[in-house]
């Protein structure tokens, strides 16, 4: 025969709606909990020794540096100490409650890491000079107007320019480079000169 608890209630069985919650026995979490919602500084010494372990797990896994980890942690028992009075034992385990705080302070801390971040990016981009990047465009368009100019040129006309302007040959090196007499590499790069002048929009 199954015996009854004080009170005639047989063990497990729900209560009543509205029926009072008897207080978590001395030196349990949610017991511990009532005190420092009073007040009492080694109440919280006793909640601290049972949970920052576990808070710190928990914090852990969410923010993964473990410097940032410890902060957090000791935010989330700060909390503790402040908002005792919040814990409802109705609602839940003493340890759901805590593990809940160090949750949800955890999360806090890598979305107020993400966002520092993503500021700092934008501040990074804003700090660049905007002549600077003025000059980058424009060197960059000037590169490709160049580029689509030489590629207008015949295939002597462009290699006689490339190795006078850019290897810095003479006319005879040159000539001697591609096989040609030196008189036909000064007309080829003249006719390129004219025609890159032209093509640039250079004025004469």
């Amino acid at each position: 025969m199954t015996s009854a608890s004080p009170g005639g209630r047989p063990p497990g069985t729900p209560r009543d709606r509205g029926e009072a919650i008897p207080p978590d026995p001395p030196g349990t979490l949610g017991a511990c909990l009532q005190l420092v919602a009073r007040g009492d500084a080694d109440a919280f010494d006793a909640v601290y020794d049972q949970v920052a372990a576990s808070v710190f797990g928990i914090v852990r896994r969410v923010v993964r540096d473990p410097a940032q980890s410890e902060e957090v942690t000791q935010d989330v028992l700060l909390e503790v100490w402040r908002n005792a009075a919040k814990f409802d034992p109705g609602r839940g385990s003493a340890t759901a409650w805590v593990m809940t705080l160090a949750h949800r302070r955890a999360v806090d801390r890598v979305r107020s890491v993400q966002k520092e971040s993503e500021r700092e990016r934008r501040t990074a981009v804003a700090d660049v000079p905007f002549d600077e990047v003025a000059e980058a465009v424009e060197s960059s368009l000037e590169r490709e107007r160049v580029r689509r100019c030489l590629g207008s040129l015949t295939e002597l006309q462009r290699e006689s320019v490339t190795l006078a302007y850019y290897g810095g040959y003479t006319y005879s090196q040159v000539a001697s480079l591609l096989g040609v007499p030196g008189g036909t590499v000064k007309t080829r790069m003249r006719d390129a000169l004219i025609r890159l002048r032209d093509c640039l929009g250079v004025a004469s």
